[in-house]
């Protein structure tokens, strides 16, 4: 099966499509909505094959359903029948989910991403845990409030940096994971990997979008996103067995 790949974002959507090697991307941005964005990635890939749909989704997904209006893009996401839209099927997950799919390895991994937001979620032993951290209690805002974007800008790379490896310290003695990935764009803004971390790339997110449907046998892309070391299994809930 051929496989499109969204990865959409508060800055860009990035896309790219089995066998294919170069990404394709817009902007996105506040005036965004479901709509525009499916009418636009499918006027940039009307030269391209695919039978289904992965979207990476900023904001939170449960069972192939979006929970909420994303923050940083236009209105009109919940509710929005992508696979009418699409005319094919469409799996979705949140945008760091499906980053973390492309990052896993092995054991308990939690995935930060660094970008217009915080992204988060954590994979243990195979099982996909989407996670919304970004927004709870930090100091005088959120953790979102002291490295999203909004935070870099504010405070400058100094201070963000330092934010950045206290909050990854904090969330990695609570969580216990054995494996720390920072993804997102922004973590070409520090100067050296907080303790225990290792950077994600650029390709992770349509790697775990490829994973997707690789889980099932599906993708034309499976032989080159195998899972290294045990099977990611992927759900939109925490599913550890």
């Amino acid at each position: 099966m051929k496989i499109l790949v969204l990865d959409v974002g508060g800055n860009h959507v990035k896309i790219l499509a089995s066998g294919q090697t170069e990404p394709r991307r817009f902007e996105s941005g506040p005036a965004l909505t479901a709509s525009v964005m499916v009418e636009q990635v499918k006027a940039l890939v009307a030269d391209w094959e695919y039978e289904a749909v992965s979207l990476g989704y900023p904001g939170p997904v449960r069972r192939n359903r979006l929970l909420a209006e994303p923050h940083n893009l236009g209105p009109g996401w919940v509710g929005f029948d992508f696979e009418k839209a699409f005319g094919c099927p469409v799996k979705i997950v949140n945008d760091a989910a499906m980053q973390a799919l492309g990052s896993y390895r092995t054991g308990a991994m939690l995935f930060l991403g660094l970008g217009t937001g915080l992204g988060s979620a954590m994979i243990i032993d195979g099982g996909l845990a989407p996670m919304e951290l970004a927004h709870l209690p930090y100091r005088k805002r959120t953790y979102e409030g002291y490295t999203g974007q909004d935070a870099l800008d504010r405070m400058g790379r100094k201070k963000w940096r330092k934010h950045v490896a206290k909050i990854v310290s904090l969330l990695a003695a609570a969580l216990e994971p054995e494996d720390v990935v920072l993804g997102g764009g922004n973590i070409k803004y520090l100067k050296e990997m907080p303790s225990g971390c290792r950077a994600g790339n650029n390709a992770a997110a349509f790697e775990g979008g490829f994973r997707l449907w690789a889980a099932a046998g599906e993708s034309d892309n499976a032989a080159q996103t195998p899972a290294r070391g045990r099977t990611v299994r992927h759900r939109s809930e925490v599913n550890l067995k």
